[in-house]
């Protein structure tokens, strides 16, 4: 079975027709009733209101995109693919499945990898029309407790419970070599600093590799 560590970093969605359609349909909390005080908070606050609402969508693969995959397969180095537009997101996802273990099954190892990164992976890949790999190599229906997956998230919080994985690390004795979390991917990528959102996303790949021999050590 090979081991594939993996993360993924996403941003939001980067039309402006889409943020334009929220700006449209933005409402007012229920307290305002009357029309010139609807549309006075609509001008001061209808602006900050659609932009929060975008941000969101780094965490839907209807709307946000993958700008970053890492990965490492066994003791490897980490690699990576990145794009540096919009146009490149198909690409990053078929050089990551074109570099995918092809004899033998995967085990794909990842903080809350079985809630995020497998689904939004193949949620991008059907959106883009990338073609899958074989099930073997890319799982298709993945469970937190399945033989292709090891949720380090799932592993120590359980079913339902939660841990970052900067936290987990730092229970685990595990010192992170990086100053961002995915909060800060967004803003990264707005900046135009696609170098930090790489070494980001690789140093998470480290983290959960580090975090994932420590529960190996112990026959988990």
């Amino acid at each position: 079975m090979n081991h594939i560590y993996l993360d993924i970093e996403t941003i939001p969605c980067q039309s402006p027709e889409y943020l334009a359609e929220v700006r449209a349909n933005i409402t007012p909390p229920a307290q305002y009733k009357k029309p010139e005080r609807i549309a006075q908070w609509i001008a001061e606050n209808g602006d900050a209101a659609a932009a929060e609402i975008v941000a969101k969508t780094s965490f839907d693969p209807a709307r946000g995109h993958i700008c970053c995959i890492g990965w490492a397969i066994e003791d490897e180095a980490p690699a990576y693919f990145d794009m540096s537009a919009i146009e490149d997101e198909a690409s990053v996802i078929e050089c990551f499945f074109h570099n995918l273990p092809k004899l033998g099954q995967n085990r794909f190892i990842g903080h809350y990898i079985s809630g995020f990164d497998m689904r939004f992976i193949l949620c991008r890949a059907v959106v883009l029309g990338v073609r899958l790999p074989d099930p073997v190599a890319f799982p298709r229906d993945v469970k937190p407790w399945g033989d292709n997956i090891f949720d380090t998230m799932t592993a120590w919080a359980g079913a339902r419970g939660t841990i970052s994985q900067r936290d987990l690390a730092a229970a685990l004795g595990i010192e992170v070599h990086d100053d961002y979390d995915g909060s800060m991917v967004a803003k990264l990528w707005a900046n135009g600093e696609h170098d930090k959102i790489a070494s980001h996303c690789l140093s998470d790949v480290e983290t959960v590799r580090a975090i994932h021999r420590k529960f190996e050590a112990v026959g988990y």
